[in-house]
């Protein structure tokens, strides 16, 4: 294996963008191609970008022909990933993904057996797992400081006017956000889905056609309860980006605005109508084991590469947080509880 990996980079829209701006940061890569279905949005990326030396085309087999990378960077929509991740496998190439994984369960179950058959590193840009702040959180909850976890609850609230192909999406908040927060979740609990209730609906006032707000109602394997309650068309009041935390354990309970602010309490002495409670504070100490964001993740999806490592947003772990989404959809849909299937 090569120190420097060479890299495609496929999907030239505006999230690439963010790709472009950190990838000169991350050490070992060597961007040599670049790909979309429109080959002036590739062309101009790489203006913009001032990356001279990359072959620029519209079709993912003739660039990777030409190229002979290590790796496919897909930043395509959610509809491409699947045949952009078997096209890359195929052809030998390691594979980092945005997120979701995959349009269907089908097609991201295709994806993981590619990549097992491969025997190449497909990973999952899970970014909010690299945030120092929940890597906090969770390293607190595992002392057992207020007892062991029984619920979780989530919310996220934000008015985002996108505009482009997301106002247009089917289940937009579950499919193209809720990913984020459910990922959160699994990783903060340390369990898996079991079943869950969901439903998303269109409130009055939404610019997006379908599905911009949701409720759904999680059993985790381990017995925690797990809840959801989102809005991409909420005007005012917003949440950050990381949601809103409330995780209620034996003993007490720890908040998290999704930002800097961390509150908690536990009980020192029971008895009474009212326990007597001690504030709480994530002791200073706690150093983050992973960070970076964006970066981070592609950082330790290099060192893997090079060390035979798995990512911690490899293929069959995030097709876990995946099912979450499509089990939730199944259930809004059917008004049913539904069984997660991995």
């Amino acid at each position: 294996m090569r120190n420097h990996l060479r890299a495609v980079l496929v999907g030239c829209g505006e999230m690439s963008r963010e790709w472009l701006r950190f990838l000169p940061e991350v050490e070992g890569i060597e961007l040599v191609g670049l790909v979309d279905i429109r080959e002036d949005s590739a062309k101009a990326r790489a203006e913009e970008f001032q990356i001279a030396d990359a072959v620029i085309g519209s079709d993912l087999k003739t660039v990777l022909g030409i190229t002979r990378p290590d790796i496919v960077f897909d930043i395509t929509v959610p509809e491409a990933h699947v045949d952009v991740t078997l096209e890359a496998l195929s052809f030998g190439c390691h594979v980092l993904g945005e997120k979701p994984m995959a349009d269907s369960m089908d097609n991201a179950r295709r994806m993981v057996e590619a990549a097992q058959k491969a025997d190449r590193i497909y990973a999952v840009i899970q970014n909010r797992r690299y945030d120092p702040r929940i890597r906090r959180l969770k390293e607190y909850l595992a002392t057992g400081v207020a007892g062991l976890i029984s619920t979780v609850n989530s919310d996220f609230y934000i008015g985002a006017h996108f505009g482009g192909f997301r106002d247009r999406m089917k289940h937009v908040l579950l499919l193209d956000m809720a990913i984020h927060t459910f990922d959160a979740a699994r990783f903060l609990i340390q369990a898996d889905p079991v079943s869950v209730f969901c439903r998303d609906w269109n409130p009055e006032g939404s610019w997006y056609d379908h599905g911009a707000s949701a409720v759904a109602l999680f059993e985790m394997s381990n017995g925690v309860v797990y809840t959801y309650r989102g809005s991409w068309c909420c005007e005012g009041l917003n949440t950050t980006w990381e949601s809103d935390w409330r995780i209620q354990c034996a003993n007490g309970c720890i908040a998290w605005d999704g930002g800097d602010v961390f509150r908690g309490q536990k009980v020192m002495a029971a008895g009474g109508f009212h326990s007597e409670l001690e504030s709480l504070a994530l002791p200073d100490q706690l150093q983050p084991d992973k960070q970076g964001g964006h970066a981070g993740v592609v950082r330790e999806f290099i060192d893997c590469i090079h060390t035979g490592k798995a990512p911690e947003t490899i293929c069959t772990d995030n097709i876990r947080s995946l099912a979450m989404v499509f089990s939730a959809i199944e259930s809004s849909e059917t008004r049913r509880w539904i069984e997660v299937r991995i």
